[in-house]
């Protein structure tokens, strides 16, 4: 029958799913991560479709071109592929070559800086759009409805999901826990 039922007289084990949950969030910040990155390497590529979203001085200096729209859209591409594998780092063989305890750190520092930054600013830009905050000068309402629902909430959910995935594999590979399940058991 399955469950959590004690039909041999054995408690069977409850598992927690944190682990493929852990799994699943990983790729999916994978995913947000080199989402992303695809569209600051198209931006850097010299596309300009969708940069009037983004507004202020990053449309500006993409309108100007040279070299420094380009620097900073690469790094920004980079940065943006280390995320990936840093999520990506949690679930893959590859990633156990680094400490666990760098690997944790690394990747709860990112998420918490990424759901900072998306959190704040989507949360400010709301803000602003619902009338509820009157800032001086003018403000570009395309662009910071495309930030509150799009650009800064891609970093607020790549945040969530890489904090999920550190979760899963801080629980996965936590030390002192039995792997049978045995602390996840229903008392009989």
């Amino acid at each position: 029958m399955g469950g959590t039922g004690s039909e041999n007289g054995q408690s069977t084990p409850v598992t927690s799913g944190w682990p493929a949950v852990g799994t699943v969030t990983a790729y999916a910040a994978a995913v947000a991560a080199f989402g992303y990155a695809l569209m600051d390497l198209y931006w850097a590529l010299g596309g300009h479709a969708l940069i009037s979203t983004v507004g202020g001085y990053v449309k500006q200096f993409a309108r100007l071109g040279g070299a420094l729209p380009v620097l900073i859209a690469l790094a920004a591409t980079v940065a943006k592929v280390a995320g990936g594998l840093l999520a990506l780092a949690l679930v893959r063989p590859w990633g156990r070559v680094a400490p666990r305890g760098r690997l944790l750190a690394g990747s709860a520092g990112a998420s918490a800086l990424l759901v900072v930054y998306g959190g704040m600013n989507v949360l400010l830009e709301a803000r602003v759009l619902s009338g509820v905050i009157h800032p001086a000068g003018g403000v570009d309402r395309t662009a910071l409805r495309w930030h509150a629902g799009v650009w800064d909430l891609w970093f607020l959910v790549w945040g969530i999901l890489l904090a999920l995935a550190t979760i899963g594999y801080w629980r996965r590979t936590a030390t002192g826990l039995p792997c049978d399940g045995a602390a996840n058991r229903v008392p009989s």
